[in-house]
């Protein structure tokens, strides 16, 4: 299931959080909550990937990027339906995404912005996989036939969550600086769509809905 959802910035990686830091003696108000960074709950090697990552980005970073684009911290992408039945249910899979032996992995958007594209392609019940295409910057062979688009609050299920790297499992990396449909570092995909990676998404926490 491959994607280009870009980089995305946080309080520390994906979905989540806001004001990652207070002063000496600064409390948190109960209108502004001090959410945990989603680097937390990342293993020594995906923060150290995090932490290059964010200087690379540098001054824009996970924190930021989650901030300004993931405010509720939820996260949506789409699989086909095949793909979901195949690498999901049939196998009977702990974690949604690309995996290797550090982990399973995925590029994630915010949930709102996933849900609005579907809805703008509908025609006559269904999803037309051109417009879906166009309307996330990915190619429309991606989402041809019945979808499945998978829900994730990052908050509540205290996954990591990063910006995306160009070594990332499922990047379809450019081959000429005219390519456009292609991974570039920086959070967004070519269609100008926030975008994360996500670190061993859980099935059993993820909302799932089928999109005709």
């Amino acid at each position: 299931m491959h994607v280009r959802l870009r980089t995305v910035l946080l309080c520390s990686l994906v979905v989540g959080l806001v004001g990652c830091k207070t002063g000496p003696g600064v409390r948190p108000t109960p209108e502004e909550p001090a959410f945990q960074s989603t680097v937390v709950p990342c293993d020594e090697t995906q923060k150290a990937i995090s932490q290059a990552a964010d200087a690379r980005a540098s001054p824009y970073g996970i924190d930021a990027h989650i901030e300004k684009n993931f405010k509720d911290r939820r996260v949506s992408w789409l699989m086909t339906d095949s793909a979901y039945q195949k690498f999901i249910v049939q196998t009977g899979a702990k974690n949604f995404g690309r995996c290797n032996d550090s982990g399973c992995f995925l590029f994630a958007a915010p949930a709102a912005v996933i849900r609005q594209a579907v809805d703008g392609s509908m025609v006559e019940g269904k999803h037309d996989p051109a417009a879906l295409g166009k309307a996330l910057g990915l190619p429309a062979t991606n989402f041809d036939g019945t979808l499945r688009m998978m829900t994730l609050d990052l908050a509540a299920a205290k996954v990591c969550a990063r910006l995306p790297v160009d070594e990332a499992p499922g990047v379809w990396k450019c081959q000429t600086p005219e390519d456009t449909d292609c991974f570039k570092f920086g959070g967004y995909t070519s269609g100008g769509v926030p975008e994360v990676m996500v670190v061993n998404a859980p099935v059993d926490q993820a909302q799932v809905t089928e999109v005709p």
